[in-house]
């Protein structure tokens, strides 16, 4: 085991204008889960292959431990992968599978077998060692896959995506499994998603990527309360929080036929930037349905009922023409409204979220 830390690492792929990774500066302690989270094309999977060897590094560093490895070959590098698709060969069986790599290194038969029954009965695969991939469900290949990982003993994991050719529900099952596993074998794990609700449950921080950029490494909570910019804001939550520009009058928010106050300092830091508007974001439970003359007026868009939640997405009256729902308000699941309804909704005090609107950094 041991710590992890990325050296303001850039990757530049030929013939590409900007880089694909620019200047990532992480450090990550020994033990510690740190999940890459962003959008597609933002970088993530460049900066685990970067650490894996299988990309180059331009510029920067990448340290393992006390070893600056940014050069060495990946089999010097003391990390193992687990790959999205699994990698596993379709000729072997799962024992045979997981313990190719000890075999590939000169590790005694005894060794490689003690080593393989331990993954196996920490993975509950005791059962599954002669079969072959072939006759296993998805869940039991990404098992065997972790297992490949296991038995070799790295300083640090590397996971690309391992969920994502799981079903929906297997997925919420499987995540909580890896997040136990990786809790108990203390391994410093670097985990790739594009889903951050999977980035949330499972870091014990979370690093957002956008373009290539680090927007903020925090943990999932940091993330959810303060978020540092309108980027991480939009993305971090589910549902999202809609962010919309909306004009600063006398310290106030106009926020459809409502005032909302700012607080002093972001109205100074407005001010400074001779700004006159604000981008506000609401989380969905920050917002309450109330009676006419205590809110501002929203047409309802949709209603989504999820059991044991219920989302009312709409439109603020008088605020400027979106292309998508302005709000986003949890509600009370015994009396939805209908589509088309107007319905009038309160942002708690000191719930909403300002950030500039020339920069989308947040605002104190």
């Amino acid at each position: 085991m041991a710590t992890v830390s990325y050296e303001q690492a850039t990757r530049v792929y030929p013939g590409t204008g900007a880089p694909a990774v620019d200047g990532l500066d992480i450090h990550i302690d020994d033990g510690e889960f740190l999940v890459l989270v962003g959008p597609s094309g933002c970088g993530k999977s460049t900066s685990l292959r970067m650490l894996a060897g299988l990309e180059d590094v331009d510029q920067g560093t990448i340290r393992i431990g006390d070893r600056d490895v940014t050069h060495l070959a990946p089999g010097k590098r003391d990390v193992a992968m687990v790959f999205q698709s699994y990698a596993l060969y379709p000729h072997m069986s799962v024992a045979e599978n997981m313990g190719f790599a000890l075999e590939m290194a000169k590790v005694s038969k005894d060794e490689r077998v003690r080593r393989v029954r331990e993954a196996a009965r920490i993975l509950d695969l005791e059962s599954y060692l002669g079969r072959k991939p072939k006759a296993l469900s998805g869940g039991q290949r990404q098992r065997v896959a972790m297992g490949r990982a296991i038995v070799r003993q790295p300083q640090a994991f590397l996971m690309d995506e391992p969920l994502s050719n799981l079903d929906a529900k297997l997925r919420v099952s499987t995540r909580s499994q890896i997040a136990e596993l990786q809790r108990r074998l203390g391994v410093t794990t670097v985990y790739v998603t594009h889903d951050q609700v999977e980035a949330m449950t499972m870091g014990d921080r979370v690093a957002v990527l956008k373009d290539g950029l680090l927007q903020q490494c925090d943990t999932p909570l940091g993330l959810y309360r303060r978020p540092a910019n309108a980027f991480v804001a939009g993305f971090i939550g589910s549902p999202a929080m809609k962010i919309r520009e909306f004009t600063v009058t006398d310290g106030h928010a106009r926020v459809g036929e409502l005032d909302v106050a700012l607080s002093r300092s972001v109205v100074d830091q407005l001010a400074a930037e001779d700004a006159t508007s604000v981008l506000l974001g609401f989380r969905p439970e920050s917002v309450d349905l109330v009676g006419p003359s205590e809110g501002f007026p929203v047409t309802v868009r949709l209603v989504e009922e999820l059991g044991a939640d219920t989302y009312l997405y709409g439109s603020i009256t008088g605020a400027a023409e979106f292309d998508g729902p302005d709000i986003v308000a949890r509600i009370d699941q015994d009396r939805p409204p209908r589509i088309g309804d107007t319905v009038h909704l309160r942002v708690r005090p000191g719930q909403e979220h300002a950030f500039s609107p020339a920069t989308g950094v947040r605002l104190a």
